[in-house]
């Protein structure tokens, strides 16, 4: 059995009853929807036309939101009904990055997510989704696909029909009839300077302003619903902490491996800012909760198939290895024990896949937010172990040169800072100057180098980069802490606002 909806958009006159029945049965939010009507018109008065969009969770048959889910508070029915527990939803808001169709929200009444659950609590009753009993012209079909005998199955197959981002290989199982392309394409209709009943939001207005309108059509949104970025800054920042503290202790262990001595670089400031940056990552992700009182469902409730739940083992792995080395180091440095080499041969050897997997796990994360195609880059893994190293070594540079640390100490800072942060920007123009994989993924990139963001790109995510790199090239030899140190700050800064780009240009895009 597999339920679906069928929306004949050739009946649907617009009225909204759809909307209100769902927001009555599920006791909505003001301002929030499960299901919404969208309004696109198109051409000039007097050869204009106006068409309308039911929009709402599609019941994927390959459901992103219940991958990405860490709890399993979205999963999966028998019958094929995407559903959601809200006792078990820390409010991570992933769910809503892994929906191509923009159909989850948080529901402000709970801080939980939420969406169209095919009223499955009706279906369990044999009655038909509130929607469907008030819809005065039947423009909404409800049934199980899988039966060729079943009403909606017969009304699909003998009809053309289309589906929502069909690129992005969901399985959708809300099939449209009659739907304008511009109504179902999120890109084909930017959101007009004023809606019908309403204004809309500022979000949606500013991104809408980098979107081209059709030359032909002139298609533009006329009503929609507000969907707000679901993460902000601290996201941002928490990328940036991990890079310090997981870049830092990967140096440390790729120099101990190599029989470079950094000295106390080695054995304090490295493992300190491992836990600083696990620690500060931690908080951050926490604090990013809308029910952070749940963190720990992440380990008892958890989903083993989502990155967020693997990243939060991947945070415990690097905090414990740089707990460890951090208390021997120190033991070794106030004379408690002796240094053993096999010791710190072992830490080293932990510290890698530690280091590498702290810095890039978010990269698999972002995978799975399957609604963000600028977030789905081949390279992103690299690219963030790249940044890791960057952020870390500029760090031990600023490090070194308190700490006093012999200028020929500090080849191997130097040098490596020097390159991850030359690699770095030639890994962000291949990015974003190189083609895109999808409309949304060359969309957002366009907004990053031409539109809303391109300043602060180009000057403080690139030049500030560029110009990090070249300033500490006098420190190639060891030489020129100081310049190396100016340097290594920079890169944070650089990093910084580039991260707060990159976050909130995928999520820019509209998926409806």
């Amino acid at each position: 059995m597999r339920y679906g909806f069928a929306i004949d958009q050739r009946t649907c006159i617009g009225c909204h009853a759809c909307t209100v029945a769902c927001k009555t049965e599920h006791e909505v939010p003001v301002g929030q929807f499960r299901t919404w009507v969208k309004y696109v018109d198109q051409g000039a008065f007097p050869n204009n036309t106006r068409d309308f969009g039911v929009m709402r969770c599609n019941h994927c048959t390959d459901a992103p939101c219940v991958k990405i889910c860490p709890t399993k508070a979205l999963y999966k029915r028998k019958d094929g009904i995407v559903d959601f527990d809200k006792d078990r939803c820390i409010g991570c808001k992933s769910c809503m990055q892994g929906c191509p169709y923009d159909a989850i929200y948080i529901d402000a009444d709970t801080n939980t997510a939420a969406k169209c659950n095919f009223c499955a609590h009706r279906v369990d009753e044999n009655l038909e989704p509130a929607c469907v009993v008030v819809c005065p012209t039947h423009s909404i079909w409800v049934g199980d696909l899988d039966d060729p005998a079943s009403g909606i199955s017969q009304l699909i197959s003998s009809n053309p029909v289309t589906v929502r981002s069909p690129e992005q290989n969901t399985g959708p199982n809300v099939f449209y009839l009659g739907a304008d392309r511009a109504v179902l394409d999120p890109l084909a209709a930017p959101v007009d300077q004023s809606y019908m009943f309403s204004s809309p939001d500022a979000h949606r207005l500013d991104v809408g302003r980098d979107l081209p309108v059709d030359p032909v059509s002139g298609a533009l949104t006329t009503l929609n619903t507000a969907h707000p970025r679901p993460w902000g800054w601290r996201v941002t920042t928490y990328l940036w902490a991990k890079g310090v503290g997981g870049g830092a202790l990967l140096l440390a262990a790729i120099a101990l491996l190599f029989g470079v001595d950094l000295g106390v670089l080695t054995t304090i400031v490295a493992p300190t800012l491992g836990v600083l940056g696990t620690g500060a990552t931690g908080a951050l992700l926490v604090w990013d909760l809308k029910r952070p009182e749940r963190f720990w469902y992440l380990l008892a409730k958890s989903n083993f198939k989502s990155w967020l739940v693997l990243g939060a083992y991947a945070l415990g792995l690097h905090a414990a290895v740089s707990g460890i080395w951090l208390l021997y180091g120190v033991a070794t440095e106030i004379g408690l024990v002796s240094p053993t080499p096999v010791i710190w041969t072992v830490l080293a050897i932990l510290g890698i896949p530690a280091g590498v997997l702290v810095a890039g796990y978010t990269a698999f994360l972002f995978g799975q937010a399957e609604g963000r195609d600028l977030w789905q880059s081949p390279l992103l893994f690299w690219h963030l172990v790249v940044q890791a190293v960057m952020v870390g070594s500029g760090a031990l540079a600023v490090a070194g040169l308190l700490a006093g640390t012999a200028p020929t100490d500090l080849v191997l800072v130097h040098r490596v800072f020097v390159l991850s942060t030359a690699l770095h920007v030639l890994m962000l123009l291949l990015e974003y100057l190189g083609t895109h994989a999808s409309k949304a993924a060359a969309a957002a990139a366009h907004m990053v180098t031409h539109g809303r963001y391109a300043r602060l790109f180009w000057t403080a995510g690139v030049a500030l980069a560029v110009v990090a790199a070249a300033v500490a090239v006098p420190g190639w030899n060891g030489g020129a802490g100081v310049l190396v140190a100016v340097a290594g700050l920079a890169t944070q800064a650089a990093l910084l606002a580039y991260e707060s780009v990159f976050v909130r240009a995928g999520q820019d895009v509209p998926l409806s």
